[in-house]
């Protein structure tokens, strides 16, 4: 897991910790505001407000995964609908082939955008 995922946890008691573990600690927060950074400008402006209050990588990760894939629940009955949309999906006879193979991409990257990986049958 990386710095975004775990954050970093600072010792209730930093006068015990050995100087090698000050200087992880010293690392882990220094990757832990390059993180920060990078999430920050990597997002648009009119997004960007959201975030600007987070104090840490996972802390402004945590606020866009709520904000764009919502609760656990909401993610589920998309997945179900994405899934049902994907096993449901027809060629019409008006469309070409690259027309129905461009829907069947963006469902499939949107799938893969909530998680899910789907890989061929026999593979």
């Amino acid at each position: 897991m990386g710095i975004v995922e775990e954050g970093v946890t600072l010792p209730e008691d930093s006068s015990t910790s050995s100087s090698a573990e000050k200087g992880k600690l010293e690392n882990k927060k220094a990757k832990d505001s390059e993180a920060l950074y990078y999430i920050q400008t990597a997002v648009a402006d009119h997004i960007f407000p959201r975030i600007s209050v987070a104090t840490s990588a996972k802390e402004a990760w945590s606020i866009l995964q709520k904000e764009y894939q919502g609760s656990a629940k909401v993610r589920i009955i998309k997945l179900q609908t994405l899934r049902r949309d994907f096993e449901n999906m027809k060629m019409k006879d008006s469309e070409t082939i690259d027309e129905y193979y461009t829907k069947v991409r963006e469902l499939v990257n949107q799938l893969k955008a909530m998680g899910r990986i789907y890989q061929k049958k026999g593979s």
